[in-house]
């Protein structure tokens, strides 16, 4: 699997803001550069409209000096744990500078966090985030206001999968991140049965064709299993049954919590047991509710 879809975080880029959540995230970005040997720029953007709203020159010049701050402490931070850092202050719409400078600069990894405040104290990240996964070819790391500031333990991963190329590609990088922190993964399938049978009639669905989707469930989780089997060290699977109303994503965050993963790794966009096209609403979901960090995968390869 290695040889023939290599996943290298040779380089990763780091995007903040100057908020606890951006910060938040430097450090773990940071600490994953470390794992993975790579080498990190750091971009802050400074919004272009607020440089518009801004009255004076020097209104202008605070905002900029306030980027310059928040870069100054991040190479802070990197200089205490030596991790070398190469930092760049920008203006733009910050989801589309932070996408265009990470292809720029090579990079195969985007770190961010979920919230954020610009320079007008104005929450930005989140929607700044979900805006980046619909623009980046890269994938993105994403730490939530609610992260543990405890020490950094990815023991075990989370990949939920299904079946799609896309899932499929973002279950290699839990593989690859795996066998950097000697993780267990844990590779799921959720069966919506409130999808498959419609909203008034989940609880009476044919036991049959329940059953033909926990077999279909099982498939596409030995699958994945069996792609990453040769590079992390543990892998387990799993297929849940799901009745609520918040469908998949309801279902992944009960497993989130009953089995204390560390680490969400997941497709931006895929298909549902019912071939509908529905895991980007279900990252979304996860994004904005879970405290947990995810890795999403924005393209199959």
């Amino acid at each position: 699997m290695d040889a023939e879809f290599p996943v290298v975080y040779d380089r990763i880029l780091i995007a903040v803001d100057g908020s606890e959540e951006a910060e938040r995230a430097a450090r773990r970005g940071l600490e994953f550069a470390r794992a993975f040997d790579a080498t990190v720029d750091v971009l802050c953007v400074v919004e272009r409209k607020s440089l518009r709203l801004a009255a004076t020159a020097d209104e202008k010049s605070r905002l900029r000096d306030r980027g310059e701050t928040v870069l100054e402490e991040i190479e802070a931070i990197a200089s205490a744990i030596g991790q070398p850092v190469t930092t760049e202050l920008t203006d733009g719409k910050p989801a589309s500078r932070i996408a265009a400078y990470a292809a720029e600069r090579d990079a195969g990894l985007i770190v961010v966090g979920r919230q954020g405040l610009t320079g007008l104290e104005k929450r930005l990240l989140g929607g700044v985030t979900e805006r980046l996964l619909h623009r980046s070819d890269v994938p993105v790391f994403v730490v939530p206001k609610g992260a543990s500031d405890a020490a950094i333990d990815y023991s075990d991963l989370l990949v939920p999968t299904d079946g799609s190329e896309i899932a499929t590609a973002a279950a290699r990088h839990g593989g690859a991140i795996a066998k950097r922190y000697g993780s267990t993964v844990h590779v799921l399938n959720v069966v919506d049965l409130q999808a498959a049978g419609g909203a008034f009639n989940a609880g009476g669905l044919d036991r049959t064709f329940t059953e033909r989707l926990e077999e279909n469930g099982t498939e596409v989780v030995e699958d994945v299993a069996s792609e990453i089997d040769d590079t992390a060290p543990h892998v387990t699977t799993a297929v849940l049954q799901t009745k609520s109303f918040d469908g998949v994503a309801a279902g992944i965050r009960e497993y989130v919590d009953d089995a204390d993963i560390d680490l969400v790794v997941m497709g931006a966009r895929g298909r549902s047991n019912l071939g509908r096209r529905v895991l980007g609403s279900v990252t979304a979901a996860l994004l904005r509710t879970i405290d947990t960090p995810m890795l999403v995968a924005t393209r199959p390869s």
